[in-house]
């Protein structure tokens, strides 16, 4: 499956049609960022010697950290660039494993619900369900997006 997709328009999006993403190893400075961009400085993800003495045996990554990178593994399909309107939120986000640093991570996406909106005629509504999963093949992120997709003739 390629890892480069085209911007899709509502009516581009299909029920069932899935996306691939590329895959992206997580790195200390990952863990950093996160943390300095959100001030969560929790020690099981940034005290090495604490994390080792924890249940994972190491640090792990922040689970809000997983779930964006879920999302920015979705805009790098290409699919959503200049597209989409508005992320709307979620219903539901499990992290059921966690992320260690030097994990290669990539997600597959699927149309799980695409529909009209009466309140818009630029845009209409569109779930997207996600599976990340790590070079191992263990899930580390399942959830829905939930968005706003431009029409083709809004442009």
């Amino acid at each position: 499956m390629p890892y480069s997709y085209e911007p899709h328009y509502f009516e581009d999006m299909e029920v069932g049609k899935t996306f691939e993403s590329a895959g992206r190893t997580i790195t200390e400075t990952d863990f950093r960022m996160h943390s300095m961009f959100t001030g969560d400085w929790t020690e099981l993800h940034t005290n090495k010697e604490y994390a080792e003495q924890g249940p994972f045996g190491a640090r792990i990554g922040h689970g809000p950290m997983t779930f964006i990178i879920a999302t920015g593994l979705f805009q790098r399909t290409g699919i959503v660039e200049r597209t989409v309107v508005a992320f709307l939120g979620m219903n539901y986000m499990d992290v059921p494993n966690p992320v260690f640093i030097d994990d290669t991570v990539s997600a597959v996406y699927e149309c799980a619900e695409k529909r009209e909106l009466d309140s818009r005629d630029d845009a209409g509504y569109v779930e997207i369900d996600t599976h990340m999963t790590n070079q191992d093949g263990e899930s580390v992120f399942e959830g829905d997006m939930k968005f706003l997709f431009k029409r083709r003739d809004a442009e």
